[in-house]
């Protein structure tokens, strides 16, 4: 009779190990965008007046050290500031700052 009840517990006991649901896992996913520039280099004195203009207005004291030019006649223009740090800034072809 003991037998009967070990067996028993020990079916029953083995059967739900097997029923109870595994954890579940989730994966990370990374998503990975990269937004390749339009821009083409050109020389700083090909820039517009305008951008010029606005480069002296608002940033007396920097220098133009790159510049950079997309299908859209928009401007992306690397600036030296006075302090040694560097900017990039976009202005349109008129000299009006725009955000990218």
């Amino acid at each position: 009779m003991k037998k009967i009840l070990f067996v028993a517990a020990l079916s029953l006991g083995s059967l739900t190990a097997f029923a109870q649901e595994g954890e579940a896992t989730e994966e990370a996913t990374v998503k990975v965008s990269i937004v390749q520039d339009d821009f083409s280099a050109i020389e700083t004195s090909e820039l517009p007046e305008a951008v010029s203009n606005a480069v002296a207005t608002n940033y007396p004291t920097a220098t133009i050290e790159k510049a950079y030019v997309s299908k859209k006649e928009q401007y992306k223009l690397e600036l030296a500031l006075e302090d040694g740090t560097a900017a990039t800034f976009f202005a349109d072809k008129d000299g009006n700052w725009i955000d990218l």
